[in-house]
């Protein structure tokens, strides 16, 4: 069982439901986690958890809420996924693949150099992976942007060559990307929430890539640096 009571987790966006709490209980029979913590953040389909090893390293649970996420958005995604083409319009199939798609989006970055958490497990709709951080988890972008121009110049380019290897040679792009999805970890970029990520076969990957170098434009443009997106576009995409 979760170390909390079902009771006290429920306030944190009803998220465990009877068959979620089955769902961690079968991880905990498998020893990946021991037991949830402490509560992180609650976002737009699901809410996130730190947990605890037996052997005591922390892990970070992501569990996308059954019944009040949006999964019309999810399909919207995925039915152009070419690697989901057949995937029916069914609520808990498509959170499930939806889950599903992100572990192996964050395999397929890992493998070719991009700094993102390591998936550990996925069950159902429960997502457990690295927890990035020391004693506490790594903060966003948006709150911890470097403050002279040189460290920022220095984080604008090491997360244009994430993004290159993404693109390059994991054949992906973002497609939700912003100071909100990427963390600072001890002066380098780790990029998270790779769910919406898709390969660049995908027909609107292309439109997903440049949405994606907007938003960074926009954020780093409010800390001091203008960047030209048809510069970015070509720096992330050329071979």
């Amino acid at each position: 069982m979760p170390k909390k009571s079902k009771e006290k987790w429920k306030i944190w966006g009803n998220v465990f439901d009877e068959y979620t709490i089955n769902t961690i209980k079968k991880l905990m029979t498998q020893n990946v986690i021991d037991g949830i913590e402490s509560p992180v953040k609650i976002g737009k389909e699901a809410n996130i958890f730190t947990a605890k090893t037996k052997t005591g390293d922390m892990r970070i649970v992501k569990i996308y809420r059954l019944e009040s996420c949006n999964f019309n958005k999810m399909y919207d995604y995925i039915r152009y996924d070419p690697r989901f083409l057949n995937i029916k319009k069914q609520r808990r199939q498509i959170i499930f693949t939806w889950v599903q798609r992100e572990y192996r989006n964050l395999i397929k970055a890992r493998a070719a150099g991009v700094r993102v958490p390591t998936p550990l497990a996925n069950i159902n709709n429960v997502l457990v992976l690295e927890f990035i951080g020391d004693d506490t988890i790594a903060p966003q972008l948006k709150d911890s942007m470097p403050e002279s121009k040189t460290g920022k110049e220095k984080m604008q380019n090491a997360i244009t060559c994430e993004l290159r290897k993404l693109y390059t040679k994991a054949g992906l792009v973002h497609a939700d990307l912003s100071e909100f999805n990427i963390l600072n970890y001890r002066g380098n970029p780790v990029l998270i929430d790779f769910s919406q990520t898709t390969p660049v076969e995908n027909m609107n990957s292309d439109d997903y890539l440049k949405r994606d170098i907007g938003n960074l434009i926009r954020f780093f443009h409010k800390h001091g640096l203008d960047l030209l997106p048809e510069e970015l576009y070509q720096k992330i995409t050329k071979q």
